[in-house]
């Protein structure tokens, strides 16, 4: 039995460890690669705006909230799948 519990352990926080780093890695890929590259983005131009600036203002927003959402979706999932679900 304690073999069991420890093995759902494991697996739990291998899993929300690996989504951790996932998340990190396109929070790190919006917030430092996209900027460094933008200025080849500047020849073109969306709303008047030059498209380097609006990807990193804009587009980088909206990716960092739906990552908070996809982010707790999947750890909701991954805390039921072994059993800690809060309910």
């Amino acid at each position: 039995m304690a073999d069991n519990i420890n093995e759902i352990r494991q697996q739990h926080w291998r899993k929300t460890r690996n989504l951790t780093f996932g998340v990190l890695v396109i929070w790190f890929i919006f917030a430092f690669v996209l900027p460094w590259n933008a200025g080849a983005l500047n020849d073109m131009s969306f709303l008047g705006f030059p498209l380097g600036y609006y990807f990193c203002v804009q587009g980088s927003l909206i990716v960092f909230v739906a990552l908070i959402f996809i982010q707790n979706k999947m750890q909701d999932k991954i805390d039921d799948e072994a059993g800690l679900s809060g309910e």
